[in-house]
């Protein structure tokens, strides 16, 4: 019976699921793809070639021969050292074959407090450069800055900002502070949802759905879908409370676990999560709102990005938080990754 029994468990672990219904981490080989990145926030592609900003405010360039170049980032003012701060968000403009023209996010000091600022930078081939403040003068603190931009399918510009650490700003709708935002055609940026404590991550489904990821304040790290005009609670409610006239998350950490949940993509149908705290990346059944899957292995994960056919991702163990190897920071590349997580279920 005790064999049995045995067996038995050894079955459930194997099939990625524990016997008290919880997710089993499993662990999937990646190949490396760049190593001894700097605390690396966002990964770009322009198809051919990657672009990692780091904290620090460089930009990596990965070629597909696995040839790195670590390229100069020339900002109008000079970044932040509070924490969590630096350059962030970066994504590659839609016609950047085109024009060289990307979108970054960064944090630096005015009056000797943070401040964050959306611009556009211009690739003259090895190096990058600030031609235009799309958005300034985001009062920050000495966390939550937020910082994700990504682009719509229809290649409109987002980006999550954080509450700065004053949770009152998420609800205030004068502030930008706790809210996400997007860019208009003329210019100027709108508030898309409010009520965030420091959305980290954006993504879109095969629908045009939008979906965040958000840090909670003690745990209750929430992936929500993303309405026009909704309120998701923070500082009012958070994890699964609710209230009139805010929207409750569909999934949450829960109370006794954090995830620090980060960037984000949806690839083959699953919704991908990187994760900070939690060290993994967690694989999610959109249509249960389900973790199905823990891809651990590979300490803190900071963004994870779909080319449609392959899977990438990059570790963040060298901001202080984490454990760093030899090589950290990684960017990383999954094969088949749908293949290999269905296996493994």
């Amino acid at each position: 019976m005790k064999k049995l029994l045995l067996f038995i468990m050894s079955l459930a672990v194997l099939a990625g699921c524990s016997l008290n219904g919880e997710t089993a981490a499993t662990y999937i080989p990646a190949k490396r793809l760049a190593t001894n990145l700097e605390a690396p926030w966002s990964i770009a592609s322009d198809g051919e070639r990657f672009f990692i900003s780091e904290r620090a405010g460089a930009i990596v360039r990965v070629e597909k021969n696995g040839k790195t170049k670590r390229e100069e980032v020339r900002l109008s003012d000079p970044l932040s050292n509070a924490a969590e701060a630096g350059l962030l968000g970066f994504v590659l403009h839609d016609d950047f074959d085109e024009s060289g023209l990307a979108y970054a996010y960064y944090t630096y000091n005015s009056d000797g407090a943070p401040v964050n600022r959306i611009v556009t930078l211009k690739y003259a081939g090895e190096e990058w450069e600030e031609t235009e403040i799309l958005l300034d003068g985001i009062e920050s603190g000495p966390v939550h800055h937020g910082g994700r931009l990504a682009l719509s399918p229809e290649g409109v510009l987002f980006a999550t900002i954080g509450d700065g650490a004053a949770p009152e700003n998420a609800q205030d709708p004068n502030s930008f502070n706790g809210k996400i935002v997007k860019l208009q055609d003329d210019g100027s940026f709108t508030i898309v949802s409010l009520g965030h404590r420091n959305p980290q991550g954006l993504a879109w489904n095969a629908e045009g759905e939008l979906y965040s990821s958000e840090h909670g304040q003690s745990a209750n790290d929430e992936i929500n879908k993303i309405e026009q005009g909704g309120n998701y609670g923070w500082p009012e409610i958070e994890g699964i409370e609710s209230k009139q006239g805010m929207i409750s998350p569909l999934l949450t950490s829960g109370t006794n676990e954090t995830w620090a949940p980060s960037g984000m993509t949806f690839h083959n149908g699953l919704l991908y999560v990187a994760a900070l705290r939690g060290e993994a990346i967690l694989v999610i059944d959109p249509e249960t709102m389900e973790i199905v899957e823990k891809i651990e292995g590979y300490g803190r994960i900071r963004d994870i990005h779909s080319d449609g056919e392959s899977l990438y991702f990059i570790s963040n163990n060298t901001d202080g938080r984490g454990n760093p190897s030899e090589s950290d920071d990684i960017l990383y590349k999954f094969a088949n990754i749908k293949k290999i997580t269905d296996e493994g279920r």
